[in-house]
């Protein structure tokens, strides 16, 4: 009798350890799991019954919650939406949330582990529950001048401190409404959501971190000089052949400058004058001698294959392996299956512009509680070291010389040295060009490194190129950073 007791207490002990350790892994060990759950209805309703804390760019709201007569009790509201909706997403009462608005939902609902002793605090004196709020390092001047100078484009601006990794500017076209995914009425909600989704210009895709990732084209070639010079198995002055044309290697595809001749006059052309004409037939060479596991190596140094966060996460830029001859030569200017974001193409430049130091991209800036203490700063943190300081001020003087005496003229500013590269990349064919511009300013002293990237050749088809229209687009932002 006692043997078949002593069994039962062991079964029903173990049945309470069970119980025990599972009821621990959910409270303790699951809770921000469960929290973040978009199905999770008694967290949705508890975010609209607290005040939501805003989102600050200078210290003004971009994202803010107001008071209304409803079992919601607040409404969230955006007072600039079409210019910041990119960086602060939506916040829906079905559909999730995006962007700034996802990516510290906790904070913003007061609900994070370090906001544990505000939440005791409310609970103990019946107060309303307040969410932190915030701040970007968003520029608003230099993130107007982004916006205006896309206009009616389609594509995509960002702008780094390339010191710091701080985000001046984020600016994705076409751009919408969040208002309209904030109401209260789930069916209004749901018809504005899907009129945004059925939209083939995707308005709701961030351009600058996500979505169909880009050919860099031309823009490309930057990261091969610099991976051929870092690693020491070039110089600038190295030269190659310089034909008009070259078939590739077991093809019968031909590549060709975008001049239709050959790189400058003479039989060679050095790989300092093949980036500042950005000829594709020397970086096509070059590429095949560099091979494809050393600008593979470079390429993941500077950020390629990484999901970057933001902290929202951007989708890994890549370039191919297991690649032939052929590939690879298409490859080295930025074609085939290299695919970027405009986030990584400002990377590689603010890289170069700080040194050699890439430093973490961010657009956070600070958190403030309700009190106004600070809950968390955002400092600067050195992403990776992708190149040295001797081959980050070498490319800095062909850039310079690029923007200066080269293909990218449209950059220039009076009186400042301007550091870019163009990019026009092919997409087929017979479909548009994709048009691309990264570079930084001042040269001698950065304070900012931009991309920007243009869809479906600007409305020119394969007439344009990235020195036409994106570029100046560039230099309005370059000069609204330097003109602060």
């Amino acid at each position: 009798m006692n043997k078949e007791l002593r069994r039962i207490s062991v079964a029903t002990l173990a049945m309470f350890l069970a119980l025990f350790v599972s009821t621990s892994v959910i409270q303790v060990f699951a809770v921000d799991d469960l929290r973040a759950d978009p199905r999770n209805v008694r967290t949705l309703y508890a975010s609209y019954s607290a005040e939501r804390g805003p989102i600050l760019v200078d210290g003004r709201p971009i994202a803010e919650s107001v008071a209304v007569d409803s079992v919601f009790e607040f409404l969230r509201v955006y007072p600039e939406p079409a210019l910041y909706a990119p960086v602060t997403g939506y916040f829906t009462l079905n559909q999730g949330t995006t962007g700034v608005e996802g990516a510290f939902n906790d904070f913003l609902t007061g609900t994070a582990n370090e906001q544990f002793l505000d939440q005791l605090g409310a609970l103990v004196t019946g107060q309303r529950p307040r969410g932190a709020a915030v701040a970007l390092t968003i520029d608003p001047v230099v993130q107007q001048a982004a916006f205006e100078a896309m206009g009616d484009l389609k594509g995509a601006v960002i702008a780094i401190e390339p010191s710091t990794g701080r985000i001046l500017a984020m600016v994705s076209t076409p751009s919408f409404d969040p208002n309209r995914l904030s109401a209260h009425d789930t069916v209004s909600v749901l018809e504005a959501y899907d009129q945004l989704i059925a939209d083939p210009d995707d308005p709701l895709i961030n351009r600058t971190i996500s979505g169909d990732l880009y050919f860099p084209g031309s823009t490309f070639k930057t990261l091969v000089a610099a991976a051929a010079f870092d690693s020491g198995a070039f110089a600038p002055t190295d030269a190659f052949p310089n034909p008009a044309s070259l078939q590739l290697p077991l093809s019968t595809a031909i590549v060709r400058n975008s001049s239709g001749g050959t790189c400058g006059s003479g039989a060679t052309v050095t790989i300092e004058t093949a980036l500042r004409l950005s000829c594709n037939i020397p970086f096509a060479e070059l590429g095949l001698a560099l091979g494809e596991e050393t600008i593979a190596d470079y390429a993941e140094r500077f950020g390629f294959g990484s999901a970057i966060e933001v902290p929202m996460t951007a989708t890994p830029s890549t370039f191919p392996r297991g690649l032939d001859d052929a590939q690879v030569m298409l490859s080295s200017f930025g074609q085939y299956e290299v695919r970027v974001t405009p986030l990584q193409m400002a990377m590689v430049m603010a890289a170069i512009a700080n040194g050699g130091n890439l430093m973490q991209p961010t657009v956070l800036d600070r958190i403030i509680a309700p009190d106004l203490s600070v809950v968390e700063q955002s400092e600067p943190t050195l992403f990776s070291q992708p190149i040295s300081r001797t081959t980050a001020e070498t490319m800095t003087r062909l850039l310079v010389d690029g923007v200066s005496n080269g293909v990218a003229s449209n950059a220039r500013i009076e009186g400042v040295a301007v550091a870019g590269k163009t990019g026009t990349a092919e997409n087929g064919s017979v479909a548009p060009y994709t048009l691309w511009f990264t570079g930084f300013a001042p040269a001698d002293n950065p304070q900012v490194a931009v991309a920007v990237v243009v869809e479906d050749g600007g409305g020119r088809g394969q007439s344009g190129s990235g020195n036409q229209i994106a570029a100046p687009i560039a230099k309005r932002v370059l000069e609204a950073v330097l003109s602060r």
